[in-house]
């Protein structure tokens, strides 16, 4: 059954360049782990999306709306419909000691940034560094695998999916949330209080909330700091009898 704009999905894709079947991104611990992909720290699970609001390439957000839940597919998008065709007037030759001068110590492949723009090197050699300022994906065809895992239902998983989009790092099930026609309550865990960017990824919780419900006119969110007690105190304690 063909899904529509605004639902709520879960995604998993495996993400190549055509020309080369080079594995580019993925939502996989295992093939990031074969394709050495891996960073250390990041979540690989499934990716949340809703259908048309653009948090994917259009070409690939468009073809969700034609498969199926848990089958997967494979969509292929054109340099044109993706990140552009190469231009070569964005490759550049710079001096070595232009970098230098600025800190930066140009390596083969890496990306860096030079005068406010992200480059990759190229070539280095006889004292000048080639900069190619095109995405890296620029003219290549992309080919996405996608398996949609799950369609989410209702609005307290759709919240909770909202939440985890922003706080990846704490088990969206450990924000115990209460919801009323107007009004959202998150009590959120003590292990998210030091998360960086929390007040930002409240901001982002609070606007995502009332743009996709927008009957919600106000979040609260709840930061209770309890006392623990030591395991001195509690031997202590009196026993009632």
């Amino acid at each position: 059954m063909p899904f529509e704009k605004g639902e709520f999905l879960s995604i998993d894709y495996v993400a190549k360049v055509k020309e080369t079947s080079e594995v580019f991104d993925t939502t996989i611990e295992d093939i990031a782990k074969k394709e050495r992909l891996y960073k250390e720290g990041e979540l690989y699970e499934p990716k949340l999306v809703v259908v048309g609001e653009g948090w994917l390439l259009k070409t690939l957000d468009e073809g969700l709306l034609n498969m199926e839940l848990n089958k997967s597919a494979t969509v292929e998008i054109t340099p044109e419909k993706a990140f552009g065709n190469r231009d070569p007037e964005k490759v550049k030759l710079v001096l070595l000691r232009r970098l230098t001068a600025k800190g930066i110590t140009p390596q083969l492949g890496t990306r860096i940034e030079f005068n406010g723009k992200l480059a990759t090197v190229r070539t280095i050699g006889a004292g000048r560094v080639q900069l190619d300022f095109n995405p890296p994906l620029a003219g290549k065809t992309l080919v996405y695998e996608v398996t949609i895992q799950k369609k989410l239902e209702t609005k307290m998983k759709k919240i909770e999916a909202l939440i985890h989009r922003r706080i990846p790092v704490v088990d969206a099930e450990k924000f115990r949330l209460k919801t009323r026609k107007t009004i959202v309550e998150i009590s959120v865990p003590e292990e998210a209080f030091y998360v960086e960017g929390l007040q930002l990824a409240k901001r982002g919780i609070a606007t995502d909330i009332q743009k996709f419900f927008p009957e919600t006119n106000t979040i609260k969110f709840v930061e209770a700091f309890k006392r623990r007690e030591t395991a001195a105190a509690k031997a202590t304690t009196p026993k009632s009898t």
